[in-house]
């Protein structure tokens, strides 16, 4: 049985979080702190039920393993996507191993962010 593995990765929230220090803004922190725990429990929410075993939610990330592949890296991505508004942003990276997810994930925000890339692609 091929077990896949999928990160989702919240794009730039370090610099937010940067800003909100620079600017001694403590509201903002709050603000970025409860919007990123949202969306992350959004993304667990619908990996699970789409037939994800969570392993990882924290800051802004999720981790997560499959192994049925019914549905497509694709979709799964613009399912999570179209589901957390456009106020954070996520890249994704999916791959048979761990490593393999994490080594997309870097691929797809070094290629622009807010997509998806699929190991056998790279």
């Amino acid at each position: 049985m091929k077990i896949r593995y999928i990160i989702f990765d919240g794009d730039d929230i370090g610099r937010r979080i940067t800003s909100a220090f620079l600017k001694n803004n403590a509201q903002e922190l709050l603000r970025i702190n409860a919007l990123v725990a949202d969306k992350t429990n959004m993304i667990a929410e619908i990996l699970a039920r789409t037939g994800f075993k969570v392993l990882f939610k924290a800051a802004d990330g999720v981790v997560a393993q499959s192994s049925d592949f019914v549905i497509s890296d694709n979709e799964i991505f613009d399912k999570v996507i179209s589901r957390l508004g456009d106020d954070i942003t996520f890249s994704a990276g999916v791959g048979l191993t761990l490593r393999e997810c994490y080594t997309a994930l870097l691929a797809a925000k070094s290629g622009g962010k807010a997509c998806i890339v699929n190991f056998s692609e790279i």
